[in-house]
């Protein structure tokens, strides 16, 4: 299966929470859509790696995605280095995805800047023919993505492009909230953490407010490029 967009995340929830809208609404422009987790999320401090893998499906379901893949790296501990690049670049081959989103190139959490190297550095190799690489014995094709987009997380980092996604906020907010185990509920006995405070959500709708005030629309989701988008009609532009 060839997908046109695929996003990669060091943690099931990471795409939810920076571009979910983005992954939806091209959902329902026609295009194939899928994500690649690079880890379960173990080292989280709420929830087990068997509970997010069932809400990554949960989110899978409603995000309408035509594949998810999880490839258990380990939480923390993975590297950029080519064991972890030929990795990507197998499922990079595989999806042949025009378009890669990769996380932050810098933030809070050290795995998210990391995450966001890596997936970079695998969309090159995944181009170079000197790579073998084979799935089931069978050797691929060599791919290289058109285009790296780094989404933005938690530290604000000033976009070079931003989607409107206020068509796609609820089921932005849905996708999220499939992630119960992460989450504020005032019901759950484990541990508090950044991201299960009940302002943290508040967090993500201002975020989503802001970024959708820069181009002059409710929600929006924002994006860093590697190299300079270009265009052909002007007037196609929000």
């Amino acid at each position: 299966m060839k997908l046109d967009i695929l996003a990669i995340a060091a943690h099931p929830d990471d795409i939810e929470l920076a571009c979910s809208g983005t992954l939806a609404s091209h959902r329902d422009m026609g295009y194939k859509v899928g994500i690649l987790d690079l880890t379960k999320g173990e080292m989280g401090t709420r929830g087990t790696p068997e509970i997010r893998m069932q809400e990554a499906e949960a989110s899978a379901e409603i995000l309408g995605l035509s594949a998810r893949e999880n490839l258990g790296f380990k939480d923390i501990y993975f590297k950029d280095d080519l064991d972890h690049q030929t990795a990507i670049a197998k499922v990079i081959r595989k999806y042949k995805p025009e378009i890669v989103l990769a996380n932050a190139v810098r933030d809070r959490h050290p795995d998210h800047g990391k995450g966001g190297s890596l997936a970079s550095h695998a969309c090159f190799i995944s181009g170079l023919r000197k790579l073998e690489t084979a799935i089931d014995g069978v050797p691929q094709e060599v791919w290289r993505p058109k285009f790296v987009y780094h989404y933005i997380q938690n530290e604000f980092i000033e976009p070079d492009l931003v989607v409107d996604i206020s068509d796609y906020w609820e089921t932005k907010k849905e996708s999220i909230l499939a992630f119960k185990s992460q989450f504020h509920d005032p019901n759950s006995k484990e541990p508090e953490s950044f991201i299960s405070r009940p302002e943290f959500l508040d967090f993500i709708e201002a975020r989503a407010r802001e970024l959708g005030h820069k181009i002059n629309v409710k929600f929006g989701e924002g994006f860093t490029v590697e190299r300079v988008a270009g265009v052909k009609d002007l007037f196609n532009l929000i």
